[in-house]
């Protein structure tokens, strides 16, 4: 147990574990805005219409959240962002529980969703900024699992405040985030590393400043956003077809939730063991072989039509999301140069809410088009991208070499983009 300890969370900085628990603290009480919908309709009598156009404001401020926390975190630092938008979130929070115009209801949620999302880069960006290199893939899959323990938590809270109270939902929340607001601001310092003015030349006549654009046109760190695209697209068939699929099947909406309740408990017991089935192996091998297991889990589904079924496929794409976290997490943070860090989180991130709007919107069409079908086009698309992080991960490997080389030796040209 003490090996295995070590092993799992061994080795890592105190200000870790602070930004660990603000994580955890703010997953669990991050729970007003999964009921939105419902409050919406049942509380401030929405149409179903009106409530979804609410829903996707929130959706589009969260798009625009990780762009600007990512440019913060790497121009006003991490500690600033994180303690600035958690209390900004609170005060939000607290308004839309009294708010009961639709109009403002919509304006807040935008806004709601901007401060939201703005914390997840910097969060990243400082973990990297603590974790020595050989440990970051410890330090990440930790992170994996109190975001999965937290939101495990804050759907069992919900369920119980939104019976209870609106109001209470609302408040609850922003009691948390205000809480993790001021741990952040207490335990934890600036992480972010700052350069003297003097320390890099200027850039040459014509020649931009390193910025989020590096990031938009870094070749090989896009081919890697894209296939987490994918991934995330896989990932977000639990939540968006596979009900319509499993009530085509005759299966009602407990079963629907037996299903996920099994993939959250999997990854609470189980992701605490997996960095030491994944250290040792290449990060595109893993990647390549947890994609697959995604692909095979929902590409199963095209046979499935009892709950045994899909039980079994869960535990097979479970084990692909829990296997692929980690590494995911790492390589993204190897790609940035140290200056960027954030702002290359901030275009990671940006691939969960596109494929959030994609998942449904084609994934629906599929469905109604093909059927079960469907489920074969998943499977192709995981094992198409399964291959790709095979294809790239090579090169992938060389651009990682190529910044640490330069963060080696800052006397030579730093390199900020691959081609």
């Amino acid at each position: 147990m003490g090996r295995w300890f070590a092993d799992t969370a061994g080795g890592l900085p105190a200000t870790f574990w602070y930004l660990w628990a603000g994580l955890l603290v703010n997953r669990a009480g991050a729970f007003a805005m999964l009921f939105l919908s419902l409050y919406l309709t049942a509380g401030r009598g929405a149409s179903e219409a009106l409530a979804g156009v609410i829903v996707g404001a929130y959706g589009a401020g969260g798009a625009a959240g990780v762009l600007l926390g990512g440019v913060l975190a790497d121009r006003w630092g991490r500690r600033a962002t994180l303690v600035a938008a958690h209390l900004v979130t609170a005060a939000l929070m607290v308004v839309l529980a009294l708010s009961q115009h639709l109009g403002v209801i919509a304006a807040l949620a935008l806004l709601v969703g901007v401060t939201h999302s703005m914390p997840s880069p910097a969060f990243v960006a400082a973990i990297v900024d603590v974790v020595p290199e050989h440990r970051r893939s410890r330090a990440f899959n930790l992170q994996f699992w109190a975001f999965n323990l937290g939101m495990a938590a804050a759907s069992l809270l919900a369920g119980l405040l939104a019976e209870a109270s609106y109001l209470a939902l609302f408040l609850v929340d922003a009691v948390a985030t205000l809480a993790t607001a001021v741990l952040i601001a207490w335990k934890v310092p600036e992480t972010l590393a700052r350069r003297s003015p003097t320390a890099a030349p200027p850039p040459a006549a014509g020649v931009r400043r390193p910025g989020l654009h590096t990031a938009l046109t870094d070749r090989n760190f896009l081919v890697f956003v894209g296939l987490t695209f994918v991934l995330a697209v896989l990932t977000m068939q639990t939540s968006t077809i596979m009900p319509l699929a499993m009530r085509a099947d005759g299966l009602g909406p407990s079963a629907y939730g037996g299903v996920v309740a099994l993939g959250g408990v999997l990854i609470v017991l189980g992701q605490l063991f997996v960095p030491r089935l994944i250290d040792r192996h290449r990060k595109a091998h893993v990647l390549a072989v947890s994609t697959a297991l995604l692909a095979v889990g929902f590409g199963a589904l095209a046979l499935a039509d009892d709950l045994t079924f899909y039980l079994g496929a869960c535990v097979v794409w479970t084990i692909g999301s829990m296997l692929a976290a980690p590494p995911n997490a790492q390589i993204n943070a190897d790609l940035a140069a140290p200056a960027l860090r954030a702002r290359y989180q901030s275009v990671f991130y940006l691939a969960f809410p596109a494929a959030s709007f994609v998942a449904p919107t084609l994934g629906g069409f599929s469905l109604q088009r093909w059927g079960d079908g469907h489920w074969l086009i998943v499977g192709v698309l995981g094992l198409l991208a399964a291959g790709g992080h095979l294809l790239a991960g090579p090169a992938r490997e060389r651009r990682v070499a190529a910044l640490r080389a330069a963060a080696a030796n800052p006397a030579e040209p730093t390199l900020t983009t691959s081609r």
